[in-house]
């Protein structure tokens, strides 16, 4: 991180790092597994044969208190519309909470979603307990309750309640929307704009609130609002029973969000991060990114890929086990880098809630890493020095290595193979290289023999841009190689001239397939550039 704000410093109004996106799943241990179920009927409510009737009869009750405190309170209690976020739908209802400065529930919204539950079947044959019954745990889909509700610590939550045992509830909380209470108890002035801080009078005060997020706090929390709109048990219930919940991370997102001074060079970093990242983002440095170690028995995908949301900006991905990170720009105003975990086993954590701290400080670690890599691949300009040294020989033993030339073509087309070597997970052998530039730049084996290109890989392992993946011969660009590769290549294309029939850009032909949207956009700007050139020069 220090490298991005030294590049960026000068446009940076501010830089804070906080929790976003928490999903905490809420169980009662006992009451999740079939033994459980059968101990509190037939034990604690001395209930014979557990039956479908039974079990309904929870659910039925739960239901009809739901009903009569949406009543009682004037809540609205409605289906959710397929189709429509709900999120978007309550808003409304949300703003007039906030302007009545009122806290507590303020809608209701039913869906059927597919949940756990358990179900009764009769034994298949005669047993000595004629009320003996099989119980089972299976998912199924029945009506789940979303209750939206303004904390006064946490802020804008929402509870998904299921109405089926074993009334497991999710939990949905914003770390902003925390924040952004800490900061109004406070006395802070800040202005917030779609989920993000776009200026506050002490950034100090800002970052102390983001961390003021704590496990015993929200568990706190969590726990209240689970025993106001929850499912109701007795007091012979509890005391015959533990009913205390377990909570567990489900998702988490932590992001490191950057907030320029001004507007313009937003997008153009963005669209240059994209361009590079979707590049430069290979295994290799997504397990790096991450703090893992890569090998071939690595769980889930390892890739990289620009996508555009409903929101209509892009968002540049990477994925690995069952984690990602992302970035993207809104409204020209700030850029988001953020990390995602839908488990945290990949980083050797429980999802217990306790573990709050620990899940900061490594996730807070991977943003800081990208932001490093982000910097590392924004700075390349053009460095006359760093090509100047490049172009001196290199004492190899008792002879020198020539030194690179920037009208090297054979070392320009090597450097952009290398470049797109994103899924080249262990290197590159010299044969796949060599049968890699003959198809992409149409060239026959007598013009770039298999020689020659071991004559150039020795130069670039002599000036230190690649290197060897262990004792085999596979090879791969170390980080000065991919900075200088970066270099020639941007130069030589928009300085010196086109690479010929280069990998970055292709000439269409009526036979040719249709190019993909990055090229088209490529070609569009390169021929923007043309057009202010020739205005320039009349």
């Amino acid at each position: 991180m220090e490298d991005f704000v030294r590049l960026f410093g000068s446009l940076l109004a501010f830089v804070y790092h906080c929790f976003d996106r928490i999903v905490i799943l809420g169980h009662v241990p006992l009451l999740t597994r079939p033994e459980n179920i059968v101990h509190f009927f037939r034990e604690v409510h001395g209930v014979g044969a557990i039956s479908k009737e039974v079990l309904r009869q929870r659910t039925t009750d739960y239901q009809q208190w739901v009903e009569a405190f949406a009543r009682n309170h004037q809540i609205p209690l409605e289906w959710a519309e397929k189709g429509v976020r709900k999120e978007d739908y309550v808003r409304p209802r949300l703003r007039q909470m906030e302007r009545q400065q009122r806290f507590g529930v303020y809608f209701i919204l039913k869906s059927m979603e597919v949940g756990s539950n358990f179900r009764v079947a009769m034994p298949k044959y005669p047993t000595a307990d004629p009320n003996y019954r099989i119980v089972a745990k299976q998912r199924s889909r029945y009506t789940h309750y979303y209750f939206y509700i303004r904390d006064p610590v946490l802020g804008p939550l929402a509870l998904c309640v299921g109405s089926f045992l074993p009334f497991s509830i999710t939990y949905y909380l914003n770390g902003h929307h925390f924040i952004e209470q800490q900061l109004r108890r406070a006395g802070v002035q800040f202005r917030k704009d779609d989920n993000a801080f776009l200026w506050v009078a002490d950034t100090r005060a800002l970052q102390a609130a983001a961390d003021a997020l704590s496990a015993r706090l929200i568990r706190t929390r969590l726990e209240y609002w689970s025993l106001i709109v929850g499912p109701k048990f007795s007091k012979k219930d509890r005391h015959a029973v533990n009913l205390g919940r377990y909570f567990s991370i489900q998702q988490v997102e932590y992001c490191r969000n950057l907030i320029f001074r001004r507007n313009f060079p937003i997008h153009r970093l963005f669209a240059r991060s994209c361009d590079l990242g979707l590049l430069r983002l290979s295994a290799d440095r997504i397990t790096q990114v991450f703090g893992w170690r890569l090998h071939k028995r690595i769980g889930g995908k390892l890739s990289s890929v620009l996508e555009r949301t409903d929101h209509g900006h892009h968002v540049l991905r990477a994925y690995a086990k069952n984690a990602m990170i992302r970035m993207y720009e809104k409204f020209s105003t700030f850029l988001r880098l953020e990390a995602l975990s839908n488990n945290l086993r990949d980083f050797g954590l429980t999802k217990g809630l306790d573990h709050l701290d620990q899940v900061r400080s490594i996730l807070s670690a991977v943003t800081d890493r990208f932001a490093a890599f982000e910097a590392q691949a924004l700075n390349v300009h053009v460095e006359f020095p760093f090509f100047q040294r490049l172009a001196l020989p290199i004492p190899t033993g008792k002879h020198k290595t020539p030194g690179i030339k920037l009208h090297d073509t054979r070392v320009l087309r090597l450097m952009e193979v290398l470049l797109h070597g994103g899924t080249r997970v262990l290197g590159w052998r010299a044969s796949d290289i060599h049968q890699t530039i003959l198809a992409s730049f149409a060239l026959s084996a007598e013009r770039y023999t298999l020689t020659q290109l071991r004559y150039d890989l020795r130069k670039l392992k002599a000036h230190g841009l690649l290197e060897r993946d262990g004792r085999r011969y596979a090879y791969r660009l170390t980080d000065k190689g991919t900075r200088a590769a970066l270099l020639f290549v941007l130069f030589h294309q928009r300085v010196c001239g086109p690479l010929a029939n280069s990998l970055f850009h292709r000439r269409t032909t009526q036979t040719g397939a249709p190019l993909s949207k990055i090229e088209a956009a490529y070609r569009k700007a390169d021929h923007s550039i043309d057009q202010v050139i020739q205005l320039l020069a009349a």
